[in-house]
């Protein structure tokens, strides 16, 4: 995702004139510490009733005044800010932008409507939202499965129509990422577990899930070739592929390659780890879907083999020792025995294994990688006067990513810990009442991307679940 600008004074949520940053700091300075900010009712996007019964019984229940007023702007803003719900040949479909860039991502249009799925069976407008939103995946990747980002407008060109690589009408960004295609698959999966509903899994969408098993057979490289490359004219090195946009050379041992990480960076070595161990999961769910709902066991034993394939690749080639923190998950390895150590705060990461059910929060080569990456031994982890945590390439040093933050405390077993993690969040929204993509270590005002609807739901799923399990920790 291109998230170079620093977004500081945006005040537009989905064409909505909202308050401007500074008109809010401006208010707090005054003496009112928690000014309107959320777009006003009738004016949204979207609305769900079960979603505004859960805001008011967040509210009347949780006594610190300033969770409960974030939680009223973060959990609904994708709702409130980025989605466009209609009917479209007599079926939902939806179109989700991620906020201050009108594109749907795969992977953000599957993480921002995630967090209400637990209510979609209460709720028959959310839930064909979330109907809507499968529907327009499974078109997008029929269109292109190396594409990570799309417009509305499927004749669109846009601003990176002179990409080096094969971009189509209706393309916003062609950067191959494994979780592009993989967070389609969880949300469809948990849709059907949730409600029942198997009316979006049509012939589309079963081509969908086997043109996404070429893609990932493709990208294990075997016979050596690649059918995808990717270069981008751009002063920033990450935006683009080495080697004339096949990136440095893997040797064929089962993995997958990923061009680019779900930050939209590119790979340093192209088996991105954390993007392979969701993949094992997505097979096994996608599996499962084409048995049950389709009885397309041939293509269903398919979808296992690649998964059992990858996974036992990952037993051999993931694992490094390393000299301070034992056995530990590499982030990226090429297959010849190379490896880069780190963490990066978008998802898939190493720190968010558990969350996509990809490993157990309790096995011991996690928490061993956990101990690792929110440490300064990570290099992308960093501790300031405001807040430590997990940032990434993408912004660049010293600026903390809250969605790691709110990884971090997701994951965790530690109630100190997920109380720490939001009293961090909560001191560092910058005075908007919303989370950002980044802020800086030592200074939350200094942010990134006023209007990043991922990282307010997120924050308002870990608020929700932790009032659900352990209220006490919102005491804050």
């Amino acid at each position: 995702m291109q998230r170079r600008k620093f977004i500081q004074n945006t005040a537009l949520f989905g064409g909505l004139t909202l308050l401007d940053p500074m008109e809010i700091i401006a208010g707090i300075n005054s003496g009112n510490n928690f000014p309107v900010v959320r777009v006003a009712k009738g004016k949204r996007n979207f609305e769900s009733e079960v979603i505004e019964k859960t805001i008011t019984e967040f509210q009347k229940n949780v006594k610190d005044k300033e969770l409960a007023w974030l939680f009223n702007n973060c959990f609904p803003n994708t709702l409130d800010t980025t989605v466009t719900y209609a009917q479209k040949n007599g079926r939902p479909d939806t179109y989700v932008i991620t906020g201050d860039i009108d594109a749907m991502w795969l992977r953000d249009s599957s993480a921002q409507v995630w967090p209400y799925m637990a209510f979609a069976g209460k709720d028959t407008k959310l839930k064909n939202l979330i109907a809507g939103v499968i529907n327009r995946q499974t078109e997008y990747i029929l269109k292109d499965p190396y594409a990570n980002a799309f417009y509305g407008d499927p004749n669109k060109r846009g601003e990176w129509t002179s990409d080096h690589t094969d971009m189509k009408p209706g393309v916003h960004e062609r950067k191959y990422e494994i979780d592009s295609l993989c967070y389609p698959i969880r949300l469809a999966y948990n849709y059907w577990k949730t409600t029942g509903d198997t009316s979006p899994f049509d012939e589309n969408w079963v081509n969908a899930i086997k043109t996404t098993l070429k893609v990932f057979r493709d990208q294990q490289e075997k016979d050596g070739k690649n059918p995808y490359s990717f270069q981008r004219t751009t002063q920033f090195g990450t935006d683009t592929r080495a080697l004339k946009g096949y990136g440095y050379p893997v040797k064929p041992v089962g993995l997958v390659c990923s061009a680019f990480r779900p930050s939209d960076d590119a790979t340093v070595f192209s088996f991105l780890i954390p993007s392979n161990f969701f993949l094992v999961v997505s097979m096994k769910q996608a599996a499962e879907m084409l048995r049950e709902i389709k009885k397309d066991n041939a293509t269903a034993k398919e979808l296992e083999t690649l998964g059992a394939e990858v996974d036992m690749a990952l037993k051999e080639h993931a694992i490094i020792n390393h000299p301070k923190y034992g056995k530990i998950y590499a982030f990226e390895v090429d297959g010849f025995g190379n490896s880069l150590l780190m963490d990066d705060a978008n998802v898939p990461s190493l720190l968010g294994l558990p969350y996509l059910d990809a490993v157990d929060v309790n096995d011991p080569v996690y928490q061993n990688t956990r101990n690792f990456v929110l440490s300064t031994d990570n290099p992308f982890f960093f501790k300031g006067t405001a807040a430590e945590g997990i940032g990434g390439p993408h912004v660049g040093m010293d600026m903390i990513w809250p969605m790691a933050i709110t990884m971090r405390a997701l994951t965790s077993t530690d109630e100190n810990e997920i109380k720490e993690c939001i009293k961090m969040l909560k001191a560092t929204h910058g005075d908007t009442g919303f989370m950002h993509e980044s802020f800086h270590k030592d200074d939350p005002k200094n942010f990134t991307r006023h209007w990043f609807a991922w990282a307010n739901t997120l924050f308002g799923e870990l608020l929700w679940d932790t009032y659900k399990k352990h209220p006490e920790l919102l005491e804050v």
